[in-house]
């Protein structure tokens, strides 16, 4: 509308200009100057309404009197119908975030807070736009279908396996089931992270009971296991010195003795310290060494 406005303005300045001219005069050569720049200055801006710009990570849908083009423009400066209406929507990554109170198989209640990561996109910019109302896919397709999944999905879960092992796998289920649901919609789904899972308070604490239990099982039984492997060790420990004991006393002799007992006298008979060595006034005829200090 603004472009029929701006031509009409243009045209009918251009008109005057033109009668203005033709009578000549001082007071005419002024009026023509400024019919003359009217004109220019609404042409112009009809000029420019033959061009729209797409911002970056945005495509734009056009719209001539109800006939809607399949395809979208790009972001960039494009050349399109003045006549026609450009409607932009956004391809970048958005998040909702929930916040609700969902059932579990057992029937319990549970408290979930998780996102959605989601974007449009652009090839099917062109059907939400001819399909949805104001072209609004987050409030009519995406979020109800996000509550509905995420209440469905978990009642499938046990409570108990959410406060651990499970969360993963619920946040993967949830994603999956709800891109194959709004992907016909023209919405893609990247990912559903849980950001709280909240477990009534009695299940919760028997949960930690449980594990404490399993914990302090766990602890006694390495505690067991370390005495065992501790008197295994002394068991064998005192068997090896018996064993050696056995061994040493089967080779000694009185012979043996005797003459390790010669051997030593010999030594200190030939050590430099000042001794007085009585030979076979001993026990068992060993030589009694005196020191003369």
């Amino acid at each position: 509308m603004l472009f029929i406005l701006c031509a009409i303005i243009a045209l009918v300045a251009l008109g005057l200009w033109r009668g203005a001219v033709k009578r000549g005069g001082q007071g005419s050569s002024l009026m023509s100057r400024l019919l003359g720049l009217i004109a220019g200055v609404f042409a112009l801006f009809a000029l420019f309404q033959c061009f729209t710009v797409i911002p970056a990570g945005n495509v734009g849908v056009v719209d001539f009197f109800g006939t809607v083009s399949d395809r979208p423009i790009t972001a960039g400066i494009n050349f399109v119908n003045p006549l026609s209406q450009v409607i932009k929507f956004s391809t970048q990554t958005q998040e909702h975030k929930e916040s609700m109170q969902v059932l579990s198989r057992e029937g319990l209640t549970i408290g979930l807070e998780l996102s959605c990561l989601y974007r449009l996109n652009p090839d099917s910019a062109a059907r939400v736009y001819k399909t949805i109302i104001g072209g609004d896919y987050e409030t009519i397709v995406l979020i109800p279908q996000f509550r509905s999944i995420s209440r469905a999905v978990t009642a499938s879960f046990q409570a108990s396996a959410l406060y651990s092992t499970e969360r993963e796998r619920l946040g993967m289920t949830i994603q999956e089931e709800l891109a194959r649901t709004v992907a016909p919609r023209g919405v893609m789904i990247e990912s559903t992270p849980l950001r709280n899972v909240a477990l009534p308070t009695q299940l919760t604490e028997a949960i930690e009971q449980k594990q404490r239990a399993d914990q302090e099982s766990q602890r006694m039984e390495f505690i067991l296991t370390k005495e065992k492997q501790e008197a295994d060790r002394k068991r064998i420990e005192a068997k090896g010195i018996a064993d050696f004991q056995t061994i040493v006393a089967a080779g000694i002799s009185e012979q043996l003795l005797r003459w390790k007992g010669i051997e030593a006298t010999e030594k200190l008979a030939n050590s430099t310290n000042t001794k007085v060595i009585i030979v076979g006034a001993g026990k068992d005829g060993l030589p009694i060494i005196m020191d003369t200090k």
